[in-house]
Order: C-alpha cells, then structure tokens, then sequence
C-alpha cells in the first residue's frame, strides 16, 4: 500500500501529547512509519513536503522530517500538468 504522509502529520509527534486525540494521532503514525520502515507500505514524497518543511520555524524538526524522504519509493516533482490542475481548483 502506498501512503501518502501530510506535514501536519510529519509533525504531530512534536505536538503536546496531553490531549488524547493527539496522543492517539501520533501512536497511529508512529505505527505507520514503523510498517513504511519494515516494508509493508511504501512512502510517497512530493515537492510539497519538502517547501512545507522548509518552512518549519524548528529547525531540529526540520531535520528529523527531512529525514524520511529517504524511504519514499515514490517522489512527486513538480510538473506543468500537476500545477495547471491545482490552479484550476484554486480559481474564484
């Protein structure tokens, strides 16, 4: 199975953990990273993981994120027909 990982969830780790929702969100992606480790999914990266990460005001956080593009079997570039159809969406 390929997943797809989103900053807020690269991030939900860093959070504070006194709240249960965020304590269970982040034993659920911990668990998932575990299986994306061991093989039994597999990563996808894009472009826009790494703009938002290189917007992350923690730099120690940065790093650690930066860290799991390297166990993505797929990496979304940019391409023209990609950013065309975003901008469609985005018209007002």
């Amino acid at each position: 199975m390929r997943l797809y990982l989103d900053n807020c969830m690269f991030n939900r780790p860093f959070d504070n953990q006194s709240d249960i929702r965020i304590l269970l969100e982040t034993e659920a992606k911990l668990k998932i990273q575990e299986k994306i480790r061991l093989g039994t999914y597999e990563l996808v990266w894009s472009y826009i993981l790494d703009y938002e990460n290189s917007k992350n005001p923690f730099r120690e956080r940065r790093k650690q994120i930066g860290k799991w593009k390297r166990y993505a079997s797929i990496n979304m570039e940019a391409k023209e027909g990609v950013v065309d159809l975003a901008k469609s969406f985005h018209r007002p």
